[in-house]
C-alpha cells in the first residue's frame, strides 16, 4: 500500500455553538474528494485536535470512514501522552480508518530512547499503517532521518512520513515521503516523494492535483499557488483556511479558542490570493 496523492488535512467544521457540525462536516468531506483531494487527514492540527474530545474525534472518524468510500481515510491519533496515544490509536483502528498519523511528542521533549519507546507502544496498539509526522515547529522536536530510517527498519507498519521539516526534506528508505507543508510539495515530487498532507488544499486542491498529474508543468504551477500558500499562514491555522472556505461559500463555522477567526485584514490577504487564481471567479 502506497500512502500518496494530494491528503488534506481537513478542517473540522463546528456550528454557532462551537460544536461539531456532523452535515457540513460531510458535505466537506464529499466536496473535498470531488476537488483534487485522494483522501483526507481527519483530527490532525488543522483539524483543531487539541480542543477536541476523544469520543468528538471517533465520531469524525466513523463518519470519515461512511462517506468517504475509497478514498484514503486517516486519523490523527498523536499525543505527547504514550497512553492516550495508544488509546486514541486503538479507537481508530476500532473506527474503521485505513492508517494512523502520530505526530512526535511535544512539549515534554523526549530523547531518542524515548522516542522510540513512544512509537514502538503507539504501533504496536494496531495493526493499521503508521504515518510518522515530524514538525518541530510545532513540537520542538525534530527526528533525525537516521532514527526515522531506524523506525522504519524496526517497526513493521511504520510506511510513511509527513515532513514538515525543512532541513530534514529528503527520500527516506523504505517509508513513502509526503510533503508536510504546502511550500514543498513540489519539492517533494520531484525528489520521488508520494505526495503531501496539505492544507492549501482545501481552496486549490485541483490545481494542486496537477502537481502530481503534470510534472512538466509542476513548477509552473506551484509558482502560480505561492501566493496562497502564503495566505495560508496568514493567522494561526486554521482560522486563514477556514476564512478562505466561508468565501467559497463553503459551511465549516469558526475556531474554537484559544484560537481566534481571522481578522478583516488577513481575511483581505486570503481574498486577494483566491482572486489571483481565479478561485473566487469560479464559484
Amino acid at each position: 500500500m502506497t500512502i500518496g496523492g494530494i491528503l488534506t488535512a481537513m478542517v473540522t467544521p463546528f456550528d454557532a455553538d462551537a460544536a461539531v457540525n456532523h452535515t457540513a462536516t460531510a458535505a466537506l468531506m464529499h466536496h473535498l474528494l470531488e476537488n483534487g483531494s485522494d483522501g483526507l487527514v481527519i483530527t490532525g492540527t488543522t483539524g483543531e485536535s487539541p480542543t477536541l474530545s476523544d469520543d468528538e474525534m471517533f465520531e469524525l472518524w466513523k463518519l470519515g470512514v461512511a462517506e468517504c468510500g475509497d478514498a484514503l481515510v486517516v486519523a490523527g491519533t498523536g499525543s505527547n501522552d504514550t497512553r492516550h496515544a495508544i488509546h486514541l490509536t486503538e479507537r481508530a483502528t476500532e473506527a474503521g480508518v485505513d492508517a494512523v498519523l502520530v505526530v512526535t511528542p511535544y512539549y515534554n521533549k523526549p530523547n531518542r530512547a524515548g522516542l522510540k519507546a513512544h512509537y514502538k507502544a503507539v504501533c504496536a496498539a494496531t495493526d493499521l499503517p503508521v504515518i510518522l509526522y515530524n514538525i518541530p515547529s510545532r513540537s520542538i522536536i525534530d527526528m533525525p532521518n537516521d532514527l526515522v530510517e531506524e523506525l522504519a527498519a524496526e517497526i513493521p507498519n511504520v510506511k510513511a512520513i509527513k515532513q514538515a521539516s525543512y532541513e530534514q526534506l529528503a527520500p527516506l528508505e523504505g517509508l513513502d515521503l509526503l510533503a508536510g507543508n504546502d511550500d514543498v510539495l513540489a519539492r517533494v515530487l520531484d525528489m520521488g516523494g508520494t505526495g503531501g498532507v496539505l492544507v492549501a488544499s482545501h481552496l486549490v486542491g485541483r490545481e494542486m492535483r496537477r502537481m502530481i498529474d503534470e510534472p512538466d508543468a509542476r513548477a509552473e504551477i506551484h509558482e502560480s499557488l505561492l501566493g496562497v500558500f502564503k495566505a495560508m499562514g496568514v493567522a494561526p491555522s486554521p482560522a486563514p483556511v477556514k476564512a478562505g472556505l466561508d468565501m467559497l461559500d463553503l459551511d465549516v463555522g469558526g475556531v474554537r479558542l484559544p484560537l481566534v477567526e481571522a481578522t478583516d485584514d488577513e481575511k483581505a490577504v486570503v481574498r486577494d490570493a483566491l482572486e489571483h487564481v481565479g478561485v473566487l471567479s469560479r464559484v
